[in-house]
């Protein structure tokens, strides 16, 4: 069950909460999804892996994961007494490897569903395969991560072949110069400046199937996840912005979870009634309504504002 429509996105978090456990409260967010995940270990690309751009940054690891196995066998407890809901992430790589590894989470504690991450080339096929592959070794809900520049032409068959829900979309691959080494190199591309464009496809997404889309991709702001709300989606995943400001990750999870007033500039205490969500004052004070002022006293404006 999610109850709020802020998640944190694969690659964001790690394979469990317990890294990002000190520096947001997890109960305020809808869902961690989990480190990608395949069948087979993977080792970290070789080469630069983080290359700084002008409004983002380009990342490529590789998707190093030590195989479902040994995830499940370090991680599979701390899933069991997780805060939030975990999703767990796995690449598509083969049907079979897809199956074995849907298969080895089948009734796993702490697992509410499977994030199916294709790769950027996948066809209308790949789909279908590699959702009949899940469906067929567990029960588990399964949400469909569809590439950036693939999103719309994936969408329908996604939904046709049984996905819950899809994610809006995955960051696109790009090259920038690393200036460490003066090369090229190759990578996804996080940041900012990403949001026009996955908001746009989020947006088209929605328009065409019947199962909730999630946006992603770009989000840094509040504003910026209601404006994929708004687009049509129903939810949220954060990823570059929880790397460098994980407090704010939170913030917008309590924005878009009615858990903080969204209209703070004067207003005054008494200006708050029931239906206005839980504020950042009462969750701390108490769940009472907050202090009003005393009888016959008005509040005057200080002497230095402007006529």
């Amino acid at each position: 069950m999610i109850e709020n429509p802020v998640m944190v996105a694969t690659g964001t978090f790690g394979f469990d909460h317990t890294a990002y456990r000190d520096l947001i409260d997890l109960v305020k967010l809808g869902a961690m999804i989990t480190n990608p995940i395949s069948w087979k270990p993977r080792q970290v690309a070789r080469g630069p892996r983080v290359v700084p751009l002008s409004s983002g940054v380009l990342v490529h690891t590789g998707l190093p994961n030590p195989g479902m196995k040994r995830v499940i066998r370090d991680h599979a407890a701390r899933w069991a007494r997780s805060p939030l809901p975990v999703i767990v992430h796995i690449i598509a790589t083969t049907g079979a490897d897809v199956a074995r590894c849907a298969g080895a989470l089948e009734g796993r504690d702490g697992v509410a569903g499977i994030e199916l991450g294709l790769h950027d080339q996948a066809e209308v096929e790949d789909v279908e395969d590699f959702l009949v592959a899940v469906e067929e070794s567990c029960q588990l809900p399964v949400i469909v991560r569809l590439p950036l520049y693939r999103a719309a032409l994936l969408a329908r068959a996604a939904q046709e072949a049984g996905a819950g829900a899809l994610v809006v979309a995955a960051p696109p691959r790009g090259t920038a110069r690393d200036p460490q080494t003066g090369r090229l190199a190759g990578g996804r591309i996080y940041g900012p400046w990403l949001k026009a464009q996955a908001l746009r496809a989020a947006g088209q997404v929605a328009q065409i199937v019947d199962i909730p889309v999630i946006g992603s991709g770009g989000i840094h702001s509040p504003d910026d996840a209601r404006d994929f709300i708004d687009a049509g989606a129903v939810a949220v995943q954060i990823d570059s912005l929880t790397w460098i400001r994980p407090r704010m990750t939170e913030i917008i999870a309590r924005n878009l979870g009615g858990l903080e007033l969204t209209r703070t500039t004067g207003a005054l205490a008494d200006e708050w009634e029931p239906g206005m969500g839980q504020t950042m004052w009462m969750e701390r004070f108490g769940s009472g309504e907050p202090p009003q002022p005393d009888e016959g006293h008005v509040i005057s404006p200080p002497d230095s504002l402007p006529e």
